[in-house]
């Protein structure tokens, strides 16, 4: 997809990345993790940890690592509150962040929370869903293993550029009935934040679905190869577009830079295990761009998330984009 810019007009880079919840949770502050850090100069011991260690060592490998990389939009999955005001932290105070915790709306439970920095861009609006039946009230699937949440934003270039829509989300880890629903809710949200906004669109996540096998179903109505199943009525009718709106279906971005701008490294979720382990990696974490384009992505990497003190930040990989819009 190509499309004409002037000269001034430079790619962001966005990324998406399951943080794994606080499954560890102890007292220590963010400044006391600091303080703990080792000399600069003195080398690691190298592989010294194994298996997922607490919240509190591995959230300073996360921001050192997005920081690093110079992103301007984050999109997580698994957040508990803690994680969010601990990011919030670390990032600094050219960030701001928005998203509710999946349980109540509120604070209780994981975030699907979108984080974004604000000498870059400009926040319009921003809203949640649940994807469930009743999507807009906090709730679950029948048979979903837990409450499933989607935060939708609406950004403009701090430039006073392009105006786009992004939505975040994590779909179920045990039940294929609920990532299919799911996906359906995304693609036609995705598709009416197209049509009403006539700006580019772009979807992130854990789909928990990779893109084959017998779990890829939600993959597959996300890019149109497969068709979405029915959706709650109200939510049918409040994102409804013109029955002669075009074909609409979302584009895996790992597809679309040219092939030397394309990471080598391909699972997103690799667990806690050895680093050897294979068995278990594979390739759920994406960025979709709406098929109205609007967009172009230039370069796409997966980073290890593996440091050489042997900590795991999370047991996925973060998911850049360069994105044009």
């Amino acid at each position: 997809m190509q499309i004409n810019y002037d000269t001034e007009s430079t790619p962001m880079r966005f990324v998406t990345y399951n943080l794994r919840h606080d499954a560890q949770p102890d007292n220590l502050t963010v400044q006391q993790s600091l303080d703990r850090l080792p000399d600069p100069l003195a080398g690691p011991g190298y592989l010294c940890k194994s298996g997922e260690q607490p919240w509190s060592v591995r959230r300073l490998h996360v921001a050192e690592q997005l920081l690093g990389e110079g992103v301007v939009l984050a999109g997580f999955q698994e957040a508990l509150v803690r994680q969010v005001h601990d990011l919030a932290e670390l990032f600094g105070s050219d960030w701001d962040w928005v998203g509710v915790g999946r349980d109540d709306g509120v604070e209780a439970g994981e975030y699907s929370p979108i984080f974004y920095k604000k000498s870059e861009l400009v926040l319009l609006s921003y809203d949640s869903f649940w994807t469930s039946n009743t999507p807009f009230t906090p709730s679950r699937y029948p048979g979903a293993g837990s409450h499933r949440v989607c935060t939708v934003l609406h950004l403009q270039r701090r430039n006073g550029g392009q105006k786009f829509t992004v939505l975040n989300t994590h779909l179920d880890d045990q039940s294929e009935a609920q990532r299919r629903h799911a996906a359906s809710m995304l693609l036609a949200r995705a598709r009416y934040e197209a049509s009403a906004t006539d700006g580019p669109v772009l979807v992130m996540g854990d789909f928990n679905s990779p893109p084959q096998g017998r779990d890829g179903a939600a993959y597959e109505i996300a890019t149109g190869v497969r068709p979405p199943g029915a959706l709650p009525p109200d939510f049918a009718a409040k994102y409804a577009v013109a029955a002669d709106a075009p074909r609409f279906a979302l584009q895996d971005l790992r597809a679309c830079p040219p092939r030397h701008a394309v990471s080598a490294n391909h699972a997103t979720f690799t667990g806690f295990g050895a680093p050897n382990d294979t068995r278990a990696w594979s390739r759920i974490d994406f960025v979709f761009g709406g098929a109205n384009g609007g967009w172009e992505a230039t370069r796409y990497k997966v980073l290890s998330a593996l440091s050489d003190d042997g900590v795991l930040a999370s047991d996925h990989r973060p998911v850049f984009v360069d994105v044009l819009i």
